[in-house]
């Protein structure tokens, strides 16, 4: 049975004309890269202004330099993602964690339960930090950060995962807020 087929539950322009030229090239580079324009952005693009910020900080805690590897900052994702059962992100980002971790059973753990993945004590201790952060917030204190920097982070390595976990908590409830549909294409990618 097919997912539904729309991009939100609101109404999505489409017109991408309507968009600056920076975002049409950015666009361009996802259809060079990916094959499509994810869902997100499209959803994003009812209100160009606040695209244009989603993807400068998206770029920002994803993509740029950090202590924590790219499919580290993808694996957070996806157990924010679990947390917040954000059907969105769940299937983009565990697409995101096949892809660069180069095994299709990964991403699956960590959609489900990311207890049950084999990890490394740093990855363990970040997705148990992401995920009291999202689930118990209130809780987390200096032992949790403690423990992180016990497993090798510097202070800036927990200052860009908490970045990481809040970009995510923000963009499960906007996700789900307005019934984002992440791209047909995600679900049969590096299996």
């Amino acid at each position: 049975m097919p997912q539904p087929d729309h991009v939100t539950a609101l109404p999505t322009d489409g017109d991408e004309a309507t968009l600056d030229a920076a975002t049409r090239a950015y666009f361009d580079k996802c259809r060079e890269k990916l094959g499509f324009v994810p869902n997100v952005l499209r959803a994003y693009a009812l209100r160009p202004e606040k695209l244009v910020r989603f993807i400068a900080t998206y770029d920002e805690l994803m993509l740029a330099p950090s202590g924590l590897s790219k499919l580290e900052r993808e694996m957070v994702a996806v157990v924010v993602s679990s947390a917040n059962r954000c059907y969105y992100c769940l299937v983009a980002h565990g697409q995101a964690v096949r892809r660069l971790s180069g095994d299709p059973q990964l991403g699956e753990m960590l959609v489900a339960n990311h207890r049950v993945a084999p990890l490394e004590p740093r990855q363990r201790a970040m997705l148990d930090f992401a995920w009291k952060t999202t689930v118990t917030p209130w809780e987390v204190g200096e032992a949790d950060r403690a423990a992180l920097k016990a497993v090798g982070l510097s202070d800036e390595d927990v200052f860009d995962l908490a970045n990481v976990i809040g970009f995510f908590n923000m963009s499960n409830r906007v996700a789900s807020a307005v019934d984002m549909m992440p791209n047909p294409e995600y679900h049969t990618l590096n299996r």
